[in-house]
């Protein structure tokens, strides 16, 4: 009878370790509601140009790149952000001088939550551990999490995505 005992102690020992979770990363939420003018979008594309008006032939002002973080304005406000033609109004920076001017909304997430590695982590081409691995990220690797589906991140990774198991 002592050997089955021990038998179940470890059995349940096991079992309660193995239902355990891994962390594998940290997940940053976006930002609620406050006193901010707007919310941090991030760059998808490689360039992306702030210009003067809300039309892709409008002056061009200034190039963002990959991961820049532009504050949409107006982002906060119950009506969304200021937007006209698919473009959105955003500042550079939080000073009264920093450069303002209008982005396409097709190349941005605004207020994403963000998905940052504890470890070496697989990415892959679709949500399941036997698609073929497409990134292996270094630890403290942020990047910006466009969708969640069951057990996966869909994060973006410089103008593609790839998929993370949660």
């Amino acid at each position: 009878m002592k050997k089955y005992g021990w038998l179940t102690i470890l059995t349940a020992l096991i079992l309660a370790l193995g239902c355990m979770g891994v962390v594998h990363a940290e997940i940053i939420p976006p930002d609620g509601p406050g006193q901010q003018i707007g919310y941090q979008a991030v760059v998808l594309c490689e360039n992306l140009t702030l210009r003067e008006k809300p039309s892709s032939s409008s002056k061009a002002m200034q190039t963002l790149n990959y991961g820049d973080l532009p504050i949409v304005i107006g982002a906060d406000l119950p009506t969304g952000a200021k937007e006209e033609n698919g473009f959105v109004y955003c500042t550079l920076g939080d000073s009264e001088d920093s450069p303002c001017g209008w982005i396409n909304a097709d190349y941005i997430v605004i207020n994403p939550a963000w998905y940052v590695t504890e470890k070496k982590t697989a990415v892959y081409a679709w949500n399941d551990t036997a698609a073929p691995k497409i990134a292996l990220l270094d630890k403290d690797t942020r990047l910006p999490i466009l969708k969640e589906e069951g057990d996966w991140y869909l994060v973006s990774l410089r103008g593609a995505v790839g998929w993370i198991q949660k």
